[in-house]
């Protein structure tokens, strides 16, 4: 059986590089100009109204002038796409590994931070989110199938803002405890790091291949997974991931953009210190440590300023504060985030987070400007995620109480009702259940009785878990591979659920909208190509976050298809721009 896994996993290896590559072609030639440099940027949650909105002005909000000043400028000389969509799921980790391999969960195998693999053995210790440990350093030959984890829970110390790394080191790859990773049968039962469980390469494999030196931000060290598959994690040559579930601490000689000290913390408040993330202050006071990672490396530093390095060929970050903007509920300082209406007027506090990532980027642009490198810099601004819903109003969580709507979700009912849930998760997988629901079975339910008891369970005239539509079989395929063992996909869930719009699962009741699901807020966000060399325009037609990824290859006088998500998926280069994309858009 072992040898029968390892030779399906060969194949399935080699379906990624099916395709021959292309010649190396003459790409990254613009009309004017040559691009030597590409920031990245992430405005986790902001949507593609988002930006109208702030950039055009809108009745309600700052006398209806714009509020978002530099984005405006960036877009004087950029390409806005208003229909973008990012994954599906819209989640963070498929969300990020999109962007950067040009590729779907179909090819890079990443389904949400915390999903399933059907082939993998469980870690020697528990993790952070509680999943249990095995407590033997070996595993079993066969594989048990166990959840994945590349979140907070896979850190040293996941409470400790460099996610418990040795003294003297701020956070990254060393933060995370091989302990805490699953095991690999099929290789030795080696732990799976997250650069190894994605499964194609990456834009900084392909750069650092070549010889060229990149550097990335982000949220957690399992974010490193950016290095991509085969590159043991050294693709990325200034990987920064101050933890951002940890908790907040004073952070001497911080101030945010708009001049705010982060020492000592600026909200106190009941609950505000737990994580960043609980405090509409305190996200920004976070994110400014990566603010400065930027500047840093822009002025030839490496992220922390300490010592000189190469200007990255690409590099960028993730901004949290909208998405925190998006969903926090402050009660204790009577402060909500959010939207006042459908057409996305944000409240108060998410235009103080909006306006936070202008004035970061316009700083940004300031840095490259002094240094001489913005007329060959592409700046491209996208979004991991959406958020949802937009309409405030139509949000609805899971309730305790006697009359309302929601009261479970469907891990819930398959899990308590029907025992379908595979152990370790006998409390449900929790946070694979955002505003969808990714179920994988155990072998006491089919997926034909699964779908009846959930279609039995919360039937149409008494929805109790706020099921929109739900996928399985070969409505499931049209979005993932078909799942199970190999040589089917052992990562694809069985059944996944897409709840009304508004409904999410969380079970929070600090939070006024998630991210995750299929609909449109949430899988709706920002593009926005910028250099001084291009003209003003908007592509209404739809193109995806995954497009990012060829996109920045081919600006860089790179072949997109060295990607091999991108040769599998035939990913394309985004339209509208100079880049020349070998045979007209693959």
């Amino acid at each position: 059986m072992q040898l029968f896994r390892a030779f399906v996993s060969s194949v399935l290896a080699a379906s990624l590089t099916m395709l021959p590559v292309p010649a190396q072609a003459d790409y990254g030639r613009g009309p004017r100009h040559e691009i030597h440099h590409v920031l990245l940027i992430s405005i986790d949650g902001m949507h593609s109204v988002d930006f109208i909105n702030c950039s055009k002005g809108i009745s309600g909000v700052n006398g209806g002038e714009p509020y978002c000043p530099n984005l405006a400028e960036l877009a004087e000389t950029g390409v806005n796409y208003l229909d973008t969509s990012t994954s599906n799921p819209s989640d963070s980790f498929p969300g990020l590994m999109a962007i950067v391999s040009g590729g779907s969960p179909r090819t890079v195998g990443a389904f949400y931070d915390i999903a399933y693999d059907r082939t993998y053995n469980g870690p020697v210790i528990a993790t952070g989110n509680g999943f249990p440990g095995t407590g033997a350093a070996g595993c079993p030959s066969e594989p048990t199938g166990y959840s994945t984890e590349f979140d907070e829970g896979i850190d040293l110390n996941e409470s400790a803002l460099n996610g418990g790394a040795p003294a003297g080191l701020d956070g990254g790859e060393q933060s995370i405890d091989p302990l805490k990773l699953d095991r690999d049968p099929a290789n030795g039962c080696a732990p799976v790091y997250p650069w190894d469980f994605v499964r194609t390469n990456t834009i900084f494999g392909v750069l650092h291949n070549a010889g060229l030196y990149t550097a990335w931000t982000d949220k957690h060290p399992s974010y490193s997974s950016v290095s991509g598959h085969g590159s043991g994690g050294k693709a990325v040559d200034d990987y920064y991931s101050p933890e951002i579930n940890s908790t907040v601490v004073a952070l001497p000689g911080v101030t945010t953009p708009a001049g705010m000290p982060c020492s000592p913390i600026p909200d106190t408040s009941s609950g505000a210190t737990a994580a960043w993330t609980d405090s509409f202050q305190n996200i920004q006071c976070y994110d400014t440590l990566k603010v400065n990672a930027i500047l840093n490396e822009i002025n030839g530093k490496n992220h922390a300023g300490t010592a000189k390095a190469p200007r990255p060929a690409l590099f960028g970050m993730n901004f949290q504060v909208v998405s925190v903007g998006e969903k926090l509920i402050e009660k204790k300082l009577g402060l909500t985030g959010g939207y006042v209406d459908a057409i996305g007027t944000p409240t108060a506090s998410l235009l103080g987070e909006i306006e936070y990532v202008d004035e970061a980027i316009g700083e940004f642009v300031a840095a490259l400007k002094s240094n001489g490198i913005y007329d060959d810099t592409l700046i491209v601004i996208t979004a991991k995620h959406g958020q949802s819903p937009v309409d405030s109003s139509h949000y609805q969580g899971i309730s305790t109480f006697a009359g309302d709507p929601i009261t479970t979700s469907p891990v819930t009912i398959l899990d308590f009702t029907f025992g379908c849930i595979p152990v370790p998760e006998d409390e449900g997988p929790g946070p694979t259940e955002d505003d969808v629901s990714l179920i994988w079975l155990n072998s006491s339910c089919t997926t034909t009785q699964a779908v009846g008891d959930l279609e039995k369970t919360s039937p149409t005239s008494n929805n109790i878990a706020g099921i929109g539509e739900i996928f399985a079989g070969p409505n499931l395929v049209t979005y993932f591979n078909a799942p199970g063992l190999p040589p089917l996909d052992p990562r694809t869930p069985d059944i996944l659920v897409t709840p009304n719009v508004g409904v999410t699962y969380s079970g929070s009741g600090k939070k006024l909208a998630e991210h995750g699901g299929f609909s449109r807020d949430d899988t709706n966000v920002i593009m926005l190509v910028s250099n001084p060399s291009l003209e003003p325009k908007t592509v209404y037609s739809p193109v995806e976050a995954m497009q990012v990824a060829p996109t920045i290859l081919a600006a860089l006088g790179f072949d997109p298809d060295e990607l091999e998500s991108v040769r599998t998926e035939h990913t394309s280069v985004l339209p509208g721009l100079p880049f020349y994309d070998g045979d007209g858009g693959h």
